[in-house]
C-alpha cells in the first residue's frame, strides 16, 4: 500500500510535464489515495464481517493492481485521477481489514509485536518507492513507475489467496447481514483507540512536512534539512519492532505508551526554542515510534471477535477524516503566526491529545 501510495510523489515532475499541471492538481492527485477512507472504512469493516476479510483483501488487492494499471494506460488527467481512486479505495480495505486479519492471529499472543512489524510496513513502502521509482521514472516513463506499483499489488494478491488462511477458532463470515452489532462500550473505546491513532499520526506527518522549514531558519540548508527530517522515517523501521517487542515482554504497555507520547511531545516543544535544535531531534527521532504497535493493539481490547472488522472500520474512520483535515490547521497556524515554530507546537498538541486520549479509552474500556 505505502509502495502504491509513493508512485505519484516520486514521479510528480513527469507528471507535471506529462500532463501540464500544477502543483496544487498535483497534490489532489497524491490526496485522492486517502480520501476514500473516510467513507469506505465502515462499509468495507461491515463486508469484511459479512463475506469474510481475506476476501476483501484479495478485492482491495485486485482494486490496486487495476487502478494502478489504469493509471500506467492513461493519457488524461482525469483517467490518472479515477485510477488513483480506484487505487485508494483498494487500498483502504486492506488498511482495514490486515489489521483485522493480524488481530485474529495474535490476540491474546504477541500481537503488540505482530502490529508494530505491520505499521513499520509504511515508512519501509515509502523507503522503496523513494529508492526505485524515481530512477524508473527517469529510464523508461512514469507510466512504468505506475505499471510497476500494480504488479506489486497483483504479486500480494497471489501471496495472499494462496498462502493466507483464518486462525481456527476465527469463522469466515462472523455475521449474517450488513450491520454494525458494536455495544455502546465497543463504539466509545475503538472511537477513542481511533481518536489516538488520527493525532499520533497526525502529529508525525505535521513534523515530516513542516520541520524542514524551521530547520532552515536555525542555519541549515534545504538539502541538509530534508537529510536530517528523513530519519525520522529511517528510524521507525528497526525502532517500532523494536518498541513493540520490549513492551510487550516486559509488560510495560502504558510506560512505553505514555512515555513515547509525552517525550515525544516535549521534544517536538523544545525544537523551536534549543540553542541545537538536534539534540531534541535526536530525542524525537529516538521516541516517536514508541507507541505505535501499542496504539494498534488497543481495539483488540475493546472489541469482541465477530466486532473486528466493523470496529476496525470505525478506527480508521477517525483516522482518515483526521488526516484529511488536521495538518491543514498546522499550515493555518504557520500562515496565521508568521511562525515556523507554531508546527511543531501544532505536532506537541497532537501528542498531548493522544494521551488524553488514552487515559479515556483505559477508564471506558475499565
Amino acid at each position: 500500500m505505502a509502495f502504491q501510495f509513493q508512485s505519484v510523489a516520486s514521479s510528480a515532475p513527469f507528471l507535471v510535464d506529462a500532463f501540464a499541471i500544477d502543483f496544487a492538481r498535483l497534490g489532489t492527485l497524491i490526496g485522492l489515495y486517502m480520501l476514500p477512507g473516510i467513507f469506505i472504512s465502515v462499509p468495507g469493516g461491515m463486508l469484511g464481517q459479512r463475506f469474510g476479510a481475506k476476501n476483501l483483501v484479495l478485492a482491495g488487492l485486485l482494486s490496486m493492481a487495476l487502478g494502478g494499471a489504469l493509471m500506467g494506460a492513461s493519457t488524461s488527467f482525469l483517467t490518472v485521477m479515477a485510477g488513483r481512486l480506484v487505487s485508494g479505495v483498494g487500498a483502504v480495505l486492506i488498511n482495514v481489514l490486515v489489521t483485522k486479519m493480524v488481530t485474529d492471529w495474535f490476540v491474546g499472543r504477541e500481537i503488540v509485536t505482530a502490529m508494530a512489524i505491520l505499521v513499520v510496513s509504511w515508512p519501509l513502502g515509502l523507503a522503496l518507492g523513494l529508492l526505485l521509482f524515481t530512477p524508473l521514472a527517469a529510464s523508461l516513463s512514469w507510466n512504468a513507475v505506475m505499471y510497476t506499483a500494480a504488479l506489486m499489488a497483483l504479486a500480494s494478491f497471489l501471496l495472499v489467496a494462496l498462502m493466507y488462511s483464518n486462525p481456527p477458532e476465527t469463522s469466515v463470515a462472523s455475521a449474517s447481514g450488513l450491520k454494525l452489532t458494536l455495544t455502546r462500550r465497543e463504539w466509545l473505546c475503538v472511537s477513542l483507540a481511533g481518536s489516538i491513532w488520527m493525532t499520533y499520526n497526525v502529529g508525525y506527518i505535521v513534523l515530516i512536512s513542516f520541520l524542514p522549514a524551521l530547520l532552515t531558519t536555525r542555519g541549515y540548508s534545504l538539502s541538509q534539512a530534508g537529510v536530517v527530517v528523513s530519519f525520522l522515517g529511517w528510524m521507525l523501521i528497526p525502532l517500532v519492532p523494536l518498541a513493540g517487542t520490549l513492551a510487550e515482554r516486559l509488560n510495560w504497555p502504558n510506560v512505553f505508551l505514555v512515555g513515547g507520547l509525552l517525550i515525544a511531545g516535549l521534544a517536538a516543544a523544545a525544537l523551536p526554542i534549543a540553542h541545537d535544535p538536534i539534540i531534541p531531534f535526536g530525542v524525537l527521532a529516538a521516541v516517536v515510534g514508541a507507541p505505535a504497535g501499542l496504539i494498534m493493539a488497543l481495539p483488540a481490547q475493546a472489541l469482541r471477535p465477530e466486532n473486528r472488522a466493523g470496529g476496525m472500520g470505525v478506527y480508521f474512520t477517525w483516522y482518515y477524516a483526521g488526516m484529511a483535515v488536521l495538518p491543514a490547521l498546522a499550515g493555518m497556524a504557520r500562515d496565521l503566526t508568521a511562525s515556523s515554530a507554531a508546527p511543531a507546537l501544532f505536532a506537541s498538541g497532537m501528542m498531548a491529545l493522544a494521551i488524553a486520549g488514552l487515559v479515556g479509552f483505559r477508564l471506558a474500556n475499565r
